[in-house]
């Protein structure tokens, strides 16, 4: 039996759209609306995962900008389902020269600054023997955030401010040894204040 190669990409194309619908909309899977889905008490819903701009969903255009200015660095992580400050997430970056286009990282959550997550990159490139690299990044080992348990480090020169409602997933908490490292490290830094 021959296989007619355009039709089986053209199926595999037809069921990727449906899932992507079913996946934000469960009720398109029945083609009835869910007018007032049910929510599980003490749960918060995971957010569902952005999309690049070239999506066409325009996360750039919602990104406000790379933070400036002082905050309070506080570890408050707790088993809610909803992001923290002390938690690792994926969420979208934006690149720095370009906020039009970015990809998906793990962050590290730090502070909030009005309705916003602030966050630093994780990165498990290893920037200890660059010049001046050093100093803009914190060792923070290895954890669940990274499924090759490569060694991480957080970006210190780099606020970013994330909407939770983009984050994609939580990928671990941080234990707090680690976390006031990189706190202590964002203090020196930017000159922002010790929570009480």
């Amino acid at each position: 039996m021959a296989l007619n190669f355009p039709s089986l990409v053209h199926a595999f194309l037809k069921s990727v759209r449906l899932l992507d619908r079913i996946g934000r909309d469960p009720s398109a899977a029945s083609g009835t609306k869910v007018r007032n889905p049910v929510k599980t008490p003490g749960r918060a819903a995971k957010p569902s995962a952005p999309r690049s701009p070239s999506a066409g969903t325009g996360t750039a255009a919602a990104y406000p900008g790379d933070f400036h200015g002082t905050v309070t660095v506080r570890y408050a992580p707790h088993p809610d389902g909803a992001p923290d400050p002390g938690e690792v997430v994926w969420a979208w970056v934006p690149y720095e020269e370009d906020h039009g286009r970015g990809k998906d990282r793990p962050v590290l959550l730090i502070g909030h600054h009005g309705s916003h997550l602030l966050g630093l990159m994780l990165t498990s490139r290893d920037h200890d023997q660059d010049a001046h690299g050093s100093e803009d990044y914190v060792d923070i080992g290895t954890g669940a955030w990274d499924r090759q348990s490569r060694p991480s480090e957080a970006k210190l020169d780099r606020v970013l401010q994330i909407n939770p409602d983009r984050i994609r997933r939580e990928g671990a908490v941080l234990d707090r040894r680690r976390f006031e490292l990189v706190a202590a490290a964002l203090r020196r830094r930017h000159g922002w204040v010790q929570a009480p």
